[in-house]
């Protein structure tokens, strides 16, 4: 599988791969996603040699069935995509456990059992896998006397600067493999046999497991540093930020997320990183990144599909398929719209409270929304976005994931970006021609589902100041009829 490339999931014996185009071919995938995996593959194809059985295909069971009918037993370790484990289970192959995640399914299922929907609290588990496994604890108590410094890492970026001043992330060297992939993904895209989305450039992630570590090492050495106050912060200049990038090679089965934690809690040791930044980035691999996996199994295989308790039924738009700015006012879309097409990346405020904010304001239909993130982002798979854009981001399924729905107004991007300084519309103003659509869709946005969150406390207060507006009905209006944003 191209999410399982790394050694953790090598256990010496002979190594199938399979290179299966209608991956491609079933749903649009970014210029450098395709790209990515189609390397990666094919380096790990490389560096196997003569382990390694490598077959091109249209589709994997094509090559899975005649080998199982020719008596060949094949092993897997567990896939990761309910479609996965379905034809895995349809062509009877032996499946060993999951790999690639710091807890086991065993783990959370023990932790979980008897627990309410709606009482599955990230913090509870994140504290839960704290105290058995004894990372980042000195004895029973958490190391520095608190399990989350969130609190401390929401630094805005400083005051008039165009980046944080740190090093160039790494970006590795591109080889024949990756020459050659580009070649044929630019003959099959010409050829209508698939659909790319964004720009194709130099490809930026690791694609093999040296690429990886050097990846890892490049971050604890220059980023961790300044990650945990500047986690929340984004800048024009800068589409990195003090983040790792690593869910990429994590996700490709590159990295280890425990060797990633391992690392970063080691600088903290070593007193060549605070323990805010530390915490955070192991809150985010332990905590986030286990629990959305954890998540995907445990809310069931129609949690995606099903899940609308907004009633946001609204198309997502095409500058969003054509990950383009360029037809966009309002200069936070228009740069992360712009940054996505170039690099199928952004960082998880801009996902969150830009991208997301926003689709959540206009009502964007979720299941869209969701497939949308997967196909446009380099490390989109089927299990990581449904809780983060279903569940956190969109609230679609109504408080199984977050406690209330994330929308902010143009006040919270001004304070924690720069992106504002340069914007036609001003963050203050809620109605009129330079009316902030962020600031005026947040109210529009709360007056269209009060009658589904009424009841959620959490929510008590800006309903509130909602209801005490003399132009909210003009407000309301003035959205519903944008069509410049």
């Amino acid at each position: 599988m191209a999410d399982q490339l790394g050694p953790h999931f090598d256990d010496g014996g002979e190594i199938l791969l399979i290179e299966a185009k209608a991956v491609l071919s079933r749903r649009p995938y970014h210029w450098a996603k395709a790209h990515l995996i189609l390397s990666a593959l094919r380096h790990r194809q490389a560096e196997l040699g003569e382990r390694v059985t490598y077959v091109t295909a249209e589709h994997y069971r094509d090559v899975l069935i005649p080998k199982i009918a020719a008596g060949q037993e094949i092993d897997m370790v567990n896939p990761t995509s309910w479609g996965s484990r379905a034809l895995a289970a349809e062509l009877g192959i032996s499946v060993v456990p999951s790999r690639g995640f710091v807890s086991s399914e065993e783990f959370f299922s023990v932790w979980v059992q008897g627990k309410k929907p709606g009482t599955l609290k990230l913090e509870n588990y994140y504290r839960h896998w704290r105290d058995s496994t004894g990372i980042l604890m000195e004895g029973l108590q958490p190391a520095g006397g608190h399990y989350n410094y969130d609190h401390d890492n929401r630094q805005p970026p400083p005051k008039g600067a165009t980046n944080l001043g740190l090093p160039v992330p790494w970006a590795p060297h591109e080889d024949e493999i990756d020459a050659q992939v580009r070649a044929d993904l630019t003959a099959w895209s010409e050829a209508g046999e698939i659909t790319l989305l964004g720009r194709d450039g130099p490809r930026r992630f690791a694609a093999t497991r040296l690429e990886a570590l050097a990846a890892l090492e490049d971050f604890v050495e220059t980023r961790l540093m300044d990650f945990g106050p500047f986690e929340d912060a984004s800048l024009q200049g800068d589409d990195v930020m003090a983040h790792s990038q690593l869910s990429v090679p994590m996700n490709l089965g590159l990295l280890h997320p425990q060797e990633v934690i391992d690392a970063c809690v080691a600088a903290y040791e070593n007193g060549d990183a605070p323990l805010g930044s530390v915490e955070a980035i192991v809150r985010q691999i332990a905590g986030w990144r286990d629990w959305v996996w954890h998540l995907y199994w445990h809310l069931g295989q129609d949690y995606a599909q099903t899940n609308n308790f907004l009633e946001a039924n609204e198309d997502v738009p095409e500058e969003f398929w054509k990950l383009d700015g360029q037809g966009v006012d309002a200069a936070c879309m228009k740069h992360v719209l712009t940054s996505v097409g170039d690099s199928g990346y952004a960082h998880h405020i801009q996902r969150l409270m830009i991208l997301g904010n926003w689709s959540l304001q206009r009502g964007y239909n979720p299941q869209q929304l969701n497939d949308w993130f997967i196909d446009a982002f380099v490390d989109g798979t089927p299990w990581v976005m449904p809780a983060n854009v279903i569940g956190m981001s969109q609230h679609a399924d109504g408080g199984l994931v977050a406690t209330k729905p994330y929308s902010s107004g143009g006040a919270y991007i001004n304070s924690m970006t720069d992106f504002c300084r340069s914007c036609p519309f001003n963050p203050k103003i809620r109605l009129g021609e330079n009316a902030c659509p962020f600031t005026a869709g947040y109210w529009a946005f709360l007056h269209r589902v009060e009658p589904k969150i009424r009841n959620n406390h959490r929510m008590a207060q800006p309903l509130a100041g909602m209801r005490k507006l003399a132009d909210l009905d003009a407000v309301v209006q003035q959205e519903r009829l944008r069509t410049q944003w």
